[in-house]
């Protein structure tokens, strides 16, 4: 009799391991990585960084480029 309730016990585990696979399935470090670099739209004319939006990029255009004129797309940026 313990060989039945070892079955049941060792099938329950196993159930709730593939569950736990297959909710984890999808959120691994390169599709993190994929959904980041997706986010990332504005890239700046100098030196090639890339930024998420245009108040970050203005930011980053004035700290890091001060000597280069502002482009055109960041001159109505607030």
């Amino acid at each position: 009799m313990a060989r039945g309730h070892q079955k049941i016990q060792s099938q329950q585990k196993a159930q709730e391991k593939a569950a736990k696979m297959k909710k984890q399935q999808g959120h691994g470090l390169s599709d993190q990585m994929k959904a980041a670099q997706k986010a990332l739209v504005f890239s700046c004319a100098v030196c090639k960084s890339q930024m998420p939006d245009p108040k970050t990029y203005k930011q980053h255009f004035e700290n890091k480029h001060p000597k280069n004129d502002l482009p055109a797309e960041l001159k109505d940026v607030v």
